[in-house]
């Protein structure tokens, strides 16, 4: 099966580009199933209901998120009703929501996702990554072999180590929150496909997705200035990766970068 990840939504722009893009990826790429990190999707910070439910009337099956979750407080009760989008797992007992996930391909395959958070340079005192990730593991398996797993975390060293920490028991071990796409996508020896940060879905001619000139203002000054998401064509980050249903393994992953069809392909 293939199964298709889409790095960070951001803002307007990168909600629209999902919706016009995301269709055209899905045929082209054969997608069985698709899972995208909304942590961004409202105005560049947290998620809203609605954008919920937009990306997942794009065609998202399963929604992921990271250290936005709580930005918007209307998403906590939205958290709780729907199976379909899960925040970080390492959060304490009793936050809104679930952590992991088994949604249902088309095709009638089972898929876990599992959605983490980082503790390098990150805001939040969240428990370890790594003992959570065992303890969801343990409670998927029985279900399904197929397992996703997103990691957002800030620095590469902490999401490379949970990808080999991962690996052998995950069919996937994806990064995000940096939004810069990285080019080590790889399966790894015990079937484990790994990349350290998907990129963001989002406005291209920008600075991680938000206006250029109030980010550079900001470094020159080191004064205060207000972020927006920058405007303009969109590009949609992120990887597909073939899974063998049965046992699990990947067995090829390729990333993505795909423009708004209006701007051309890159």
């Amino acid at each position: 099966m293939n199964i298709l990840c889409i790095g960070d939504i951001v803002g307007r722009p990168g909600r629209e580009a999902l919706a016009k893009i995301l269709p055209l990826i899905k045929t082209q790429y054969a997608v069985d199933f698709t899972i995208v990190n909304g942590e961004n999707a409202a105005g560049g910070s947290g998620i809203l209901p609605k954008q919920a439910q937009d990306i997942f009337a794009a065609g998202a099956d399963v929604i992921t998120l990271g250290d936005h979750v709580w930005d918007k407080a209307e998403i906590k009760e939205y958290l709780n009703q729907s199976p379909r989008i899960v925040r970080p797992a390492n959060f304490p007992d009793g936050a809104p929501g679930r952590g992991w996930t088994i949604a249902v391909s088309a095709a009638g395959v089972k898929v876990g996702v599992i959605n983490l958070l980082g503790r390098t340079f990150m805001r939040y005192n969240v428990t370890c990554p790594f003992r959570c990730l065992d303890a969801a593991i343990n409670d998927i398996k029985p279900q399904t072999p197929v397992i996703i797993v997103d990691m957002h975390a800030e620095t590469t060293s902490e999401k490379v180590a949970l990808g080999h920490y991962g690996n052998g028991r995950a069919s996937l071990m994806f990064g995000t929150h940096t939004h810069i796409q990285t080019a080590d996508e790889k399966v790894l020896s015990g079937g484990t496909a790994y990349i350290t940060d998907l990129g963001m879905s989002g406005p291209y001619d920008s600075v991680i997705g938000q206006d250029k000139v109030k980010i550079i203002q900001r470094f020159l000054t080191s004064l205060p200035h207000k972020f927006e998401v920058a405007q303009g064509a969109a590009t949609l980050h992120g990887v597909v990766v073939t899974v063998d249903a049965a046992s699990g393994k990947a067995t090829h992953i390729r990333r993505i970068q795909q423009k708004d069809p209006a701007c051309g392909m890159v």
